[in-house]
């Protein structure tokens, strides 16, 4: 292929595993990524409503809305990395250091959409709401080359992945 980017039938570098079902299905890497990322959107919105409910009558409403939030993000962080290491990214081994990468990228996500929202609003007078849709489109472009080149990857020259088992 002459396609820069990995898709159904190539791996990303240094990748040896096969594509999965949801890349036989949507054939691109990018594809794959932005469909796992809206359901673990709509994962956590869920989870966020489940724990609201849950701990309506356990804590205060304000305890309750601070507590829901961090718990569904809890669970739904676990998911999206499981679901991007084995059907978007198809890697195996080294699973700390993954899911640590994991999570350091996306705290940088997070960084970049609060530095970006308010650059945007404050600097250059936007509306916050188009302007956070505009900035949670371009960190959602960044975070899968972040996922890509620090979270999930390989060496060019490394073992096939089922070596790392």
């Amino acid at each position: 292929m002459t396609d820069s980017h990995p898709s159904l039938t190539e791996s990303a570098p240094g990748e040896n595993a096969p594509a999965g079902p949801l890349l036989r299905l949507v054939r691109r890497q990018e594809v794959a990524f932005a469909l796992v990322g809206g359901f673990n959107t709509l994962l956590g919105m869920v989870l966020t409503i489940v724990w609201l409910t849950v701990l309506d009558s356990v804590v205060s409403k304000d305890v309750a809305a601070a507590l829901s939030v961090a718990l569904a993000y809890a669970v739904s962080m676990v998911v999206a990395f499981v679901l991007h290491r084995t059907l978007v990214f198809r890697v195996r081994g080294h699973l700390l250091r993954d899911f640590v990468a994991f999570v350091g990228v996306n705290a940088v996500g997070m960084v970049l959409n609060m530095v970006l929202l308010q650059l945007a609003v404050s600097l250059l007078h936007a509306p916050a709401k188009p302007a956070a849709v505009v900035v949670m489109g371009l960190v959602a472009v960044a975070s899968f080359f972040g996922h890509r080149h620090i979270s999930f990857r390989r060496p060019a020259d490394s073992r096939p992945a089922d070596a790392d088992r």
